[in-house]
């Protein structure tokens, strides 16, 4: 493979996909950390703080990753991607600045209350940390989601002699597709974290560890997942409509319609042939797209061969799917399990399948990351920059060394952070400790 700005792409995309996983779960469950701790504080049932003890270790390894990964990939705007900041860096320069100075020291400042201050401070000081930290989690999300939204929907700015002018920050801060892109994101990681809790909690029950806390944990996290996943599809709905209207080509890769067409089916299950523009072995639905795309069964939808520039296809149909197929396993599981908890314990095979699908969020939002960045493709910022103007010159072998090194050194993170989440459902909630510090030691002992 000797074309650089492939192996560029490839790169970002390995740190890009490698980076996600941890905000998706410290996000929501800061949030989780904080339902646990007020519920204790009302209610003094231990349980609660059995929770808050587990989980908060889990979170802190989802921050040390996130961080470090995310230093990681930032680099990379200066190695590989140097047009980028050139091009259009007087804006996404000060919004990556504002999610530092605004969330990130938020986070750092207040992390150490929340992970050594138990018992050291007062409840009401470290409920407020808590607090404070998951505020910052979501609005460092906040001002992401605004570049990245800005990137595929740009607005407020002009461009001088090559490169984009901020005009009007409101409108940039508030671009068509953020809504949307923000809360299907944040719906996203309380999922990915409801998955989690339940899976881990199941987990603990196969192993015969009846904790009293554990069958609480099971409850909130099947009963939050069974909530969250049908307002995920509406706002997944909305979100399609708003791609349609502002980015059509993306959607006509990930319905897998080539050619604009009046009454469009949904398409199950293609084959898409890149080169020959059409799909092979077709299944689909007549005149279905139409009808959640436009909302009339004979409404025309535009296929891709009418764009003169489009991502592929392949890459964007295929995470589309994958996307859709897990969420819609959410939901059958959650509400199977909803349903099954409220007449009694779970069965054994209901609690394999929750354990099996303890990571099963992160598969979702990869693809559907996939799915938004890949879609936009050939642009990096859409109508204005495209992914080969804003590559570097670096030669291809150096790109490939490099891209090796990230994708052993994540392939080793993400089993030693898989291996060390099961290895403390394994070891179970520890008893408390009068007047120490939250025993963070036992998380890597």
């Amino acid at each position: 493979m000797d074309d650089p700005l492939l192996l560029a792409r490839i790169q970002f995309a390995a740190n890009i996909t490698f980076h996600i996983l941890f905000p998706t779960l410290s996000i929501a469950l800061g949030w989780a950390l904080l339902f646990f701790r007020v519920r204790y504080t009302r209610t003094r049932d231990e349980r609660w703080m059995s929770l808050y003890r587990f989980w908060v270790k889990i979170f802190a390894l989802c921050f040390a990753l996130g961080v470090v990964s995310g230093i990681t990939m930032s680099f990379q705007f200066g190695t590989n991607w140097p047009g980028f900041m050139t091009t259009v860096g007087n804006i996404a320069g000060p919004l990556l600045a504002y999610e530092v100075l605004t969330a990130f020291f938020l986070e750092a400042t207040f992390l150490s209350i929340m992970l050594f201050g138990m018992n050291r401070v007062s409840e009401r000081v470290h409920t407020l940390a808590t607090a404070l930290v998951c505020f910052g989690t979501t609005l460092s999300a906040f001002w992401i989601l605004v570049l990245n939204s800005w990137m595929q929907t740009p607005v407020g700015f002009e461009m001088r002699d090559g490169v984009a002018h901020a005009t009007d920050w409101l409108a940039i801060l508030s671009n068509p597709s953020l809504p949307y892109r923000f809360v299907h994101m944040l719906i996203a990681s309380a999922l990915t974290v409801a998955f989690l809790i339940a899976g881990l909690s199941a987990y603990r029950l196969l192993r015969r560890d009846r904790g009293p806390e554990v069958a609480l944990g099971l409850k909130v996290g099947v009963y939050a997942a069974a909530a969250l996943i049908p307002l995920q599809i509406v706002v997944g709905d909305l979100h399609g409509l708003n791609t349609l209207h502002h980015q059509p080509a993306k959607v006509a890769a990930m319905e897998g319609l080539w050619d604009t067409t009046a009454g469009a089916p949904a398409v199950l299950f293609a084959i898409p042939d890149e080169a020959g523009q059409r799909n092979r072995y077709e299944i689909a639905i007549p005149k279905l797209a139409s009808l959640y795309l436009v909302h009339d069964a004979n409404g025309v939808v535009k296929g891709l061969k009418d764009f003169e520039r489009h991502p592929r296809m392949t890459p964007v149909f295929w995470s589309f799917r994958v996307m859709v197929g897990v969420g819609l396993l959410m939901l059958a599981v959650s509400w199977l399990s909803a349903a099954a908890l409220r007449r009694g314990p779970l069965p054994t095979w209901l609690l394999k399948v929750l354990t099996a699908m303890s990571f099963s969020g992160w598969f979702a939002v990869v693809a559907g990351w996939w799915v938004t960045e890949i879609g936009r493709q050939p642009w990096l910022v859409t109508g204005v920059l495209t992914a080969a103007d804003a590559a570097s010159s670096v030669p291809a072998p150096l790109i490939a060394t490099s891209l090796v090194m990230y994708l052993a050194l994540y392939a080793v993170l993400i089993v030693a952070f898989i291996s060390a989440v099961f290895h403390l459902a394994r070891k179970g909630t520890p008893p408390a400790h009068g007047g120490a510090a939250l025993p963070l030691a036992g998380a890597v002992s």
